[in-house]
Order: structure tokens, then sequence, then C-alpha cells
């Protein structure tokens, strides 16, 4: 692996590529998990810029993911919206992955919003249901595997960070009233995250393990992201949609798969979007 494609030098012109389309930077990147690109449909004043244009970014190839990065306006915040995500599973390199984080620092973006679909390891989780993420456990880390292995830039920041507040808690609190507002309180929680390589479903077994080490939903991404985005000072809000029921018994009949979580998203498309344009409204001062 060439480090040197991953540190500020190299991904300015990526930076600059996008500099010179724009007339108005964004402070703030929101990134749309599987079936959730829908939320970019709420930008105000849209300029869309295709993942294939960007020099050094990273091409989606996932179902449900346009790989489309759109800049605008939304609740009078300037913001970039990533239609579509890259993950491990695709053959990425973390690094790789978290290209466009580095590239949106470089940009002057301060937070970052970040969304998810994901399996409910909650039994009290149901599909629907709306996670606003706590904290994490990075599971790929357990083996070694970590976006920041390699030569530290310190352009971005420092080898060594803290995660204990990696998911900002006034924003948390934010999140709480804004789901009130738009009548997802019955369907709120906040948990803990699961990072999982994919692309396959968890085992049984998996499933059991993961709810003895305390986590509420399991996912594919989020987590690499989230690391390099705190590497580079930004602050953080996140949150899981839940599609399905992460499966722990062996009499259980039903099996996720990616078109149905792709019809639960599309059932409460419109409610997700109005979650995070209030969210967004509610938080302006934090990001301006």
């Amino acid at each position: 692996m060439n480090h040197n494609e991953f540190n500020h030098e190299f991904l300015q012109n990526s930076a600059d590529y996008l500099k010179a389309q724009l007339s108005r930077l964004p402070v703030l990147l929101i990134i749309c998990g599987s079936g959730l690109g829908s939320v970019a449909d709420t930008l105000s004043d849209p300029i869309l810029i295709s993942y294939e244009d960007i020099p050094g970014f990273p091409k989606s190839t996932v179902e449900g993911h346009a790989g489309e990065l759109i800049f605008g306006t939304l609740s009078k915040v300037p913001v970039a919206c990533m239609k579509g995500r890259f993950h491990y599973f695709e053959g990425y390199s973390l690094q790789k992955i978290t290209t466009p984080i580095r590239v949106m620092k470089l940009l002057g973006v301060k937070g970052l919003i970040i969304t998810n679909a994901a399996g409910g390891v909650n039994p009290k989780y149901k599909p629907g249901d709306l996670m606003v993420i706590k904290d994490h456990i990075n599971f790929l880390a357990f083996g070694g595997q970590h976006p920041l292995r390699g030569q530290n830039d310190l352009y971005f920041g420092d080898r060594f960070f803290p995660m204990n507040k990696a998911y900002n808690k006034q924003l948390i609190d934010i999140a709480r009233v804004a789901a009130k507002d738009v009548g997802f309180s019955d369907n709120y929680h906040e948990g803990v995250y699961g990072l999982y390589a994919g692309p396959n479903y968890e085992t049984i077994a998996e499933v059991k393990v993961l709810k003895m080490l305390g986590v509420d939903a399991a996912g594919m991404s989020t987590v690499p992201e989230v690391l390099v985005a705190k590497h580079c000072g930004m602050t953080v809000f996140g949150f899981s949609f839940i599609t399905n029921r992460c499966i722990d018994s062996y009499d259980d009949v039903e099996e996720p798969n990616h078109v149905n979580i792709l019809d639960v998203v599309d059932l409460k498309s419109s409610k997700i979007q109005d979650f995070v344009v209030k969210f967004v409204e509610k938080s302006r001062e934090k990001w301006l």
C-alpha cells in the first residue's frame, strides 16, 4: 500500500477539483447509508458531482448507493452529502474507504453526520426503529485492522487521540428532541453500534456473542469514517436505521436479505428525511 496516496499533499488534488466546482464550501458532511440517499434530496441549490469524476476517489459498488457527492444547503447550513459510501467488504483498504473524510477536512468541513442501515441485536429493537449511536465497538481493530495504521500525517491530527467522547453528547441530546418533534419517539433508541466486516450477515452464534458484548445494532460501515473524522478533529453524530432483526435462534425461519432491507428503508425514507432536517436545524449553531 502506498501511504502517500492518503496524505494531505496527494489528497489536495481532490479538494482542489471540488473547490473549482463550488461557490460555497461545506462545513458539514452527511454520509448516507444503504437506501438513505434520499436525505440528499432535501438540499437546496444542489450541485451534483459523481465520485468517478473526483481524482483519488473510490467508486461505490453496492446496490442502494448512488456514488454521488451533492453539495447544497440544509437548514441554512452549507453541506456535502455522500449519496453512497464505501465498505471494507468491497475490497478497498480501510485507508481508501476513509479518503473522503480527509478530502472534506481539506475543504474546511468541521462536522460529520453519519448514517447506516443496521441489524437490531438488541431484542427491543425492531425494523423501522432509529438508534442514535452513543458508542461503538470496532471489531476489525481486534484483528489489527485500522484506517490510521501506518505513517501518521500530522496535518490531519496526532497519532494518539481519545475516543471516549467520539459521539458528541450535546448532539445526542438535540437528536432526542428532534426525534420527538418528527414523531420518532416511540421508535427511538440510543445504543452501541458494532462493526461487522461482512458481506455476509451474522451467524446465530455471532449474534449471541454480540449481545454478550453489549452491542445493540450491527452493521458493515461507519466506524472507519468516525475514526478518521475524530483524528481530523471533526464533531461527530451518527445514527442507525434498524432494517432487520439479527437472528439468534436456530428455530427462526426468517433470513435477512439486502432487498428487504432497502424496502424497509424506503417505507420510512420521508420520516428519516424529516429527522435529519430537524436535527440540522436544531444543531445549526454547532456547525456555523
